[in-house]
């Protein structure tokens, strides 16, 4: 039994981690804004996080062996965490996103062509952090996700006195009405309505993996092993946005239509011009077991297909 604490964890992916954590025997409390109740057995702190003094208070005496921050988007919001945090655990998992390796919004070392980049790739270590910046801006966040998720690593990578390990996940796919995003919705409705699918000329594969498996690897990754530094997480297999609405269109009985974007004009969530991939060999190395993108997306697909048709509550 591990006592943990999960900041965040109010839904999708971050609410199964609490739930498996919880199956597993582990000890664990959710730290959020109260937007939804945690899963039966988890105690609740409810408190914004981004007001260091409320958080402060509102843990108390509490140590914890092991922190997962679902939700840490800023430098600011890291430097945060490493006051607070810093007595309290031994231990910090950070979710992270494949969009850290993005080329669109930052120049990281570069790859070579069609081989799926690694950790190594965009080391936090050595990324410059501004703390300065409008971080608190709701739009100016929007607009710089990946940059606070890179200087959000860099802050707890330089300055954290606990074992820090970020978890970079690839595109999450999964749980029908659950995924929020509505990146899968965006292809079962317009496909179901005969609606035109924009792509680029040339598509470029990416990576995914199921909200499950996401689940069960943050749990690995805090009470399973003990690896420090950045962890890509994918399923394995490429997938491209013709592939993705071929098994739409296999869920929902409609022949997807494509149109081709002019250079520069935007496409679908998940329809690229650049090969967008990650390894997930060092993952693998350290004894994760992914399971294969294939094998889980048409389940995937059927849960969104059904998600779309049901009447609005």
């Amino acid at each position: 039994m591990q006592r943990i604490c999960v900041i965040g964890g109010s839904r999708y992916f971050g609410k199964l981690l609490v739930q498996r954590s919880l199956e597993a025997g582990h000890r664990v409390t959710v730290v959020n804004r109260g937007s939804a109740p945690p899963p039966p057995g988890a105690e609740h702190l409810v408190v914004d996080r981004d007001d260091e003094a409320a958080l402060t208070a509102v843990l108390g005496g509490r140590t914890f062996d092991v922190v997962v921050d679902q939700v840490c988007y800023t430098p600011v919001q890291a430097a945060t965490a490493v006051r607070v945090f810093r007595d309290r655990t031994a231990r910090y998992v950070m979710t992270s996103t494949i969009e850290v390796y993005d080329p669109a919004t930052a120049a990281p070392v570069p790859a070579a062509p069609g081989v799926p980049v690694a950790e190594e790739r965009v080391d936090p270590a050595g990324w410059r952090v501004r703390l300065d910046l409008p971080w608190h801006d709701a739009a100016y966040l929007e607009d710089h996700y990946a940059e606070g998720k890179r200087q959000a690593e860099a802050v707890f990578t330089r300055e954290g006195p606990f074992a820090f390990a970020s978890v970079r996940s690839a595109h999450v796919l999964g749980g029908g009405a659950q995924e929020f995003t509505g990146r899968l919705a965006h292809y079962v409705e317009r496909v179901g309505r005969g609606e035109e699918i924009a792509v680029h000329r040339e598509e470029q594969p990416s990576v995914f993996i199921h909200y499950a498996e996401l689940a069960d690897l943050l749990r690995w990754a805090a009470t399973g092993t003990g690896f420090t530094g950045p962890l890509n997480a994918c399923s394995d297999g490429l997938l491209d946005v013709t592939g993705l609405t071929a098994v739409v269109a296999a869920a929902s009985g409609v022949r997807p239509v494509h149109r081709t974007v002019a250079p520069g004009e935007p496409a679908g969530p998940f329809s690229f011009d650049r090969f967008y991939a990650m390894s997930n060999r060092r993952a693998k190395e350290l004894g994760f077991v992914f399971s294969r993108t294939a094998d889980w997306l048409p389940a995937a697909v059927a849960e969104a297909v059904a998600a779309s048709a049901a009447p609005a509550s």
